[in-house]
Parts: structure tokens; sequence; C-alpha cells
């Protein structure tokens, strides 16, 4: 049973058990016989565990996860290329919050991961500026340093919805080349003042010491607004698969941009039509079109709980949880229906809300044990909405396989197992 101590709350605010938001805004909701618990009848006392009897290991000089979470990995299927070619994908089912753990973080590699000695690694800003500059590591590290918690979403991410198809996947394989840190570096627009810019620049070229040597133009309107050269991921030095020693932050842009291993910034006139923002990350259109150099990710939203993998173990009381995000701004509200978006219930977004962050947003649910089809459809600061498939369909088609972020949808059967399907 469900008891409340409002009137409203608990009641439903969608079809098909949706329950009100102020479950969790107001936090007076009491579950009661839905399976959540267990009853402790005559209140013996617990027994005393083997792990209770010895004492534990003692101290490690670096922390790992417990021997129990050993499934909570990053998914990388053998994909038709050459090692360290392709990408590895953050279980974001298996995770709450907004952060994800640096060891969990998606990487996306053109030439696998290359081992930089800091020592030797140098930084480049040249071109239309009036004082080429040399920086390494060390020199990097002096400049007053700033941290902001951002997401970094592949521009491939959920292609795989592109499909005729649903293709029975799961959250990390459909939406798992998203991952969010607290970033920790520079700002580039302080070490572009220094190098100074002369008038007719207006792009700027980022380049990366893989073996690939991955190159991006990025307009310097974005470079000299909220760019970061990251030293640090979540509180240590970034990661080798993240770009280390230092990485290019550019909040809310395809993760692409983002370069990695960063070793050469050149101040242009015009972009340089690189391999990568040519042969890739160009929106293919319908009628034979294309987008090019659309930078910012739309905004989008995805369930993560319940989901494929995760089953629901028999009618009553869950949460329905997920992630938003959007690269124009924050996320002002998310519904979520569990009739396929026949009806909609505004979830209750848990803080921070940060711009170009990721949001998780949550809603009660009374599952009655029927078929469902579960949606999240959300809404950024700019007034955007996440669009529904067949609204993605008309304005774009499926020829790309870039910036996709129309929503998706879970089906609940009887046996409470979700499955992806279009909805």
């Amino acid at each position: 049973m469900i008891r409340k101590t409002h009137p409203e709350l608990g009641d439903p605010a969608a079809g098909n058990g949706i329950l009100s938001r102020r479950v969790f805004l107001e936090g007076t909701l009491v579950v009661g016989a839905t399976g959540a618990g267990l009853s402790c009848g005559s209140a013996e006392p617990l027994a005393v565990q083997p792990w209770m009897k010895v004492p534990g290991p003692g101290f490690a000089g670096y922390g790992q996860p417990s021997p129990f979470e050993s499934k909570v990995v990053k998914v990388f299927p053998p994909p038709p290329n050459p090692p360290g070619v392709g990408a590895s994908r953050t279980p974001l089912h298996m995770l709450e919050g907004m952060i994800t753990p640096s060891g969990l973080h998606f990487e996306r590699s053109h030439s696998g991961v290359p081992e930089i000695d800091p020592d030797q690694h140098r930084l480049v800003i040249h071109g239309l500026v009036k004082r080429p500059l040399v920086f390494t590591v060390e020199a990097l590290s002096r400049y007053p340093m700033q941290s902001r918690i951002a997401f970094i979403e592949c521009g491939g991410n959920s292609l795989a919805l592109n499909a005729p198809q649903a293709q029975p996947l799961n959250v990390a394989a459909i939406h798992g080349l998203l991952g969010c840190s607290e970033w920790t570096g520079v700002r580039l627009s302080t070490l572009l003042d220094e190098a100074g810019i002369e008038p007719e620049a207006r792009w700027v070229i980022a380049e990366g010491a893989d073996a690939a040597a991955m190159s991006r133009s990025i307009p310097l309107t974005k470079a000299m607004d909220d760019a970061l050269l990251c030293l640090y991921q979540n509180g240590e030095r970034v990661r080798p698969s993240n770009g280390y020693p230092v990485r290019l932050l550019l909040p809310g842009f395809e993760g692409n941009m983002n370069v990695k291993w960063l070793r050469r910034l050149k101040l242009t006139a015009g972009p340089a039509m690189t391999k990568d923002e040519t042969s890739k990350y160009t929106i293919l259109l319908k009628d034979e079109k294309a987008w090019q150099f659309v930078f910012p990710i739309e905004v989008k939203s995805v369930i993560t709980r319940p989901s494929p993998g995760l089953a629901l173990r028999g009618p009553g009381f869950y949460e329905i949880s997920g992630l938003a995000w959007s690269g124009n701004g924050s996320i002002r509200q998310v519904d979520v229906s569990a009739d396929g978006g026949r009806s909609w219930a505004p979830a209750a977004l848990q803080g921070p809300i940060l711009p170009k962050a990721p949001v998780r947003f949550r809603t009660a649910w009374q599952w009655n044990g029927g078929p469902a089809v579960l949606q999240s459809r959300a809404t950024d600061d700019t007034g955007m909405v996440q669009p529904t498939r067949a609204q993605f369909a008309a304005e774009r088609g499926f020829r790309g396989v870039y910036h996709y972020n129309a929503i998706a949808s879970w089906r609940i059967d009887e046996m409470g197992e979700a499955s992806n399907v279009y909805a």
C-alpha cells in the first residue's frame, strides 16, 4: 500500500501508473507491502557474518571498486577495426547521480591511446597570433585554474536508433557514448590573450598527439568563451583514454571536437576542412542535403532504470530514473510517460541543475504488472523540446548517424523485462 500525508501525493499524474513528482520533491511518501523491504518478523538479532569475524585487508595505494561490482565495466564489443580504433561505452544503467567515474567514462579513439610522457609533451599556439607560444605541462600547471562539471557526448551516440527496426540492445550499447566529469584546467582564452589574436583570425585548428593526429576546426568565439585546457578529471590527472596529459573541453559541443592529447592550436581565418570534419561528423539529411559545422549537442534524455537487463520483480512501486542534457544550456523540465507518449507527467529534477551538464530525473511509478512503454522527453532553457522519432524523421530522415536526439522507448512486458522499441 501507499500511505501519504498530502491528499494528492501518490495520486496518478499520468496514465499507466505514473505518480506525482511530489513523491520526491516533498519526501513524504511511505512505501509498504511492495517488496521494497523485508519484514523483521520477531526482530531477532542479525546474524554475525563471516566478514565480521576476521580483520579485513589493509590499505591500498589506489582504491578499487568492490569485487561484487565487477560487472560495472565499460562495454566495447570487438569492432571490425584495427586495435584501438573504435569506442568503449559507459554503463549508464549501472550508475547513479550525474558524475561518471573516471574509469567508466566512455572513450573514442581513432588510433589507440598514446603513452605520452608529460615531461616531453608540448602544446603550441601559433598561426594568426602576435606571439607564438610553446607550453610544457608544468608551465600550464602554473596558470590560474577553474573547474566545471560538463558532459561529453560523442556525435554518434544513439546511432543504433537510426536502424529501420529496433535492435535488442541495452542502454550502454545505444546511449553509452556519454560521460560527465568535473573538469579542471586553464581557460583557453587566457592563453590566446597572452599570444595576442590577429584581427583576421576566426577559427582555431586543434590537433591531438595520437597516431591519427585527430584534428578539428573550432570557432574562435567558442575558444574565447568557455573552452578549457583540462589537466584534471574528477580531481585526479586526466586519464590516458580521456586525453592525458592535457585535453580540450568545449562544453556542450560534440565529443570529437573536445580534442584529446592536445598538442597544437593554430589560429586561422577559415576552417581547415580536416578529415574528421568532412568524412565524418557531418549531419546527412533527406534529399541529398547535409549540415556541416553543427556543433552543440541538442536536448536529449534517456531512461536508465528500468531498462534492458534490469528486470522488474513483480508489480508494485518503482522509481523511473534517467539523465537529461543539452549542449545549448540547462535542462528546464523532463516529462515521463508510461503509455508510449499518450500522457505525460513532469519528473523531479535532482540538483544541481547546471548548464551543459546532465541532470538526474526521477519519477514515481506504480506498475500494475501489465505492458508499458516508458519514455522521457526533455526541454532545455532555450525552449528546445526533445523531438519524437516521427518529428526527427520529418526534419532529417535516417541517412545520418550523428546528433540523434529523438525520444527513446523501453517496452516493459508482463514479466517485467525491458526491451528497445520504436513507439
